[in-house]
Order: structure tokens, then sequence, then C-alpha cells
């Protein structure tokens, strides 16, 4: 992250408060160095609230690169089509960011390219939405070229009091208090071959990845908690479904998860529960709007489901974070 620059940018001292989350400038220069996505959500509302911009994570999104995906994003670059390589980001993102996901999906001549947080909710989430949706738009300028145009901007927090740096940066409609963080383009482009595609290249990065994915290896469970946020999304959250996108068959699917002690139904359930904190957090989707999103028949349903989780009804769990959060 360009922390550090875009803080002096708009007039705060780095060193100073990067003290306060036993951090110095330097930390940004190493790549290998990698926060927790808490301590960089919350660092990111700590740095919003200094400069006073509400618009800071775009400020850092936008000076990113594919580059910043390290061998992934390389791999996706080489890549002979955009399908290929969004199909490569969804598979392998978790070497770059272990702590979210990102999916496309296509959809009659519209193709939606998405970001979820995995995990619950933080403060400053939806600045780290922002870097993201930020990252994501290059990423696809860097593959398809400056001509490339998303259709709608979507962005699964509230709306800013200013969203003409949203609207300068993208040149798109976009829409605030989304049920997702993603960017929506025409299909068209899917098949389009890569200016940057380079077989020989793509070979041995290909290699490369997949020897970078054998240590660690993730487990079955794993892979079902990335992938289920999108299966969500899109309204296709089976088992049947979610063996298909992990290559396997249903059966095969139950019965290793029991090996490793999980059940898909489990890991279904934390999932759409961990969706439904980030909405109730970020953004002001009415109740009944989550229950449709993660998939209830109606709002009594998704109550009942979400009092389980949390003990609370989800209107009373979204007020005591507002309390929380405005101390």
């Amino acid at each position: 992250m360009t922390v550090p620059s875009v803080l002096a940018e708009l007039g705060v001292e780095p060193a100073g408060l990067l003290a306060e989350f036993g951090l110095k400038p330097t930390h940004f220069d190493d790549p290998e160095r990698v926060l927790s996505f808490e301590t960089r959500s919350l660092l990111l509302a700590r740095c919003a609230q200094a400069a006073r911009c509400p618009h800071f994570g775009l400020l850092v999104g936008q000076r990113g690169s594919t580059s910043v995906l390290g061998p992934v994003g390389f791999l996706m670059q080489s890549a002979p089509s955009l399908r290929a390589a969004l199909q490569i980001g969804t598979r392998r993102f978790r070497l770059h960011n272990p702590s979210g996901s990102i999916a496309y999906a296509e959809s009659g001549s519209f193709c939606t390219f998405s970001y979820t947080i995995l995990g619950p909710g933080h403060e400053g989430d939806e600045h780290a939405l922002d870097i993201a949706i930020a990252g994501m738009f290059i990423v696809m300028r860097t593959l398809c070229g400056n001509h490339w145009q998303p259709f709608e901007v979507r962005l699964a927090h509230s709306r800013p009091r200013d969203v003409g740096p949203f609207r300068k940066f993208f040149q798109s409609p976009v829409v605030f208090d989304s049920d997702e963080t993603a960017l929506i383009f025409r299909g068209q482009w899917l098949d389009q071959p890569l200016a940057t595609a380079d077989p020989f290249l793509h070979l041995l990065l290909t290699q490369y990845v997949r020897d970078m994915e054998l240590v660690p290896d993730e487990d079955l469970a794993g892979q079902l908690r990335r992938a289920l946020p999108s299966l969500v999304a899109q309204g296709h959250a089976t088992a049947t479904d979610a063996a298909r996108r992990l290559g396997l068959g249903a059966r095969t699917l139950h019965r290793r998860l029991a090996e490793e002690g999980a059940s898909f139904s489990q890991l279904h359930d934390e999932s759409r529960y961990s969706i439904a904190r980030q909405l109730l957090s970020n953004t002001r989707m009415p109740a009944g709007q989550v229950a449709a999103r993660l998939g209830y028949a109606n709002a009594s349903a998704f109550t009942r489901a979400f009092i389980r989780w949390s003990g609370m009804a989800p209107t009373k769990w979204r007020a005591s974070r507002r309390r929380v959060a405005r101390r």
C-alpha cells in the first residue's frame, strides 16, 4: 500500500500516525510484510480520520498496479484472454490476499467482477473495499487497454457525502449501499485476446504459481470458504454448485469435508453470517434486502437465523455496532 505517501500528500506526517500501530513508513516498502486484515482496516480508518479524507482508500487504491498482485498478477497478464485471466485471479487470489476473495460471473450480456472480504466486518472496511475496487479497475484497464470502461461500479458500503472523487476516477455510474463490491461490464470483453499475452511466459509462471500453492496447501474447507461468498451472491450456493466450482462431484465434496471435520451446511451458514454482518455494518441496506441477498425466503427466516448466530435480531445488532462506532 502507498499509505505513507498518500498521508504526506494530504498533509499528515506519516511516521507519527503509523507509530500508533507499531509501524514505520518503511514497513510498506517490503511486499512480504503483510498486516492482518483487521489492523489494515483500523489503520485505514485512522488515516481517513487524520487526513479528513473519506475517500482515503480510493486514493491509495488508484495508485496501484497489476504488479501489486505479484506472480498472480503477472500470470493474469500473460493469459490468452480476459476470461482466462479472470479465472486465474478467482482461483489463485488467496496467494496474494488470504483475507479476501475475487470472482467473476457471467449473466446474459454482462459480467460481474467482484471482491468479498472473508470474515466479520471491521471498522475501516469501507476503505479496504475502495482499495480493492480501484485495484480491480486498474487490473481491467491493464488487461483490456485504457478504452475499457465498466458499465457500472458497485460498492457494498454507505454513500459518502462527496461522491465526486469516485465518479471522477471511474468515469462510470457508481452505486453505493450495494449488496456487492463489483465492476459490471459487457461480456463481449471476455474473449478478447490480451495484448500482454505471452504463451511461454504463461507456462513458466503457471508452474511457479503452482509451486507457491504447495506451501502451504489449503484444505478443502478453506477453498470452500473462498468460493462460497461469490456463489451466495449469484444465488447458486448449493453443494452441487460449490462442488462444480471446485472441480469435484457433490459426493466427493461431502466426503472430503467430513474427513476434515467440516460440513457444507456449516460452512454455508458461516459464509452467510459473515456477509450479513458486513452488509449490516457497512451499508444502509434494509434487513429485508439483506435477507434476499443471502437467499432467505423472507425477512423472518433471516431474523431467526441471525438470532441463532449472534443472539440478537439483525436490527438490534446493527444499532449496537453503530453505538460502538460513535464512541
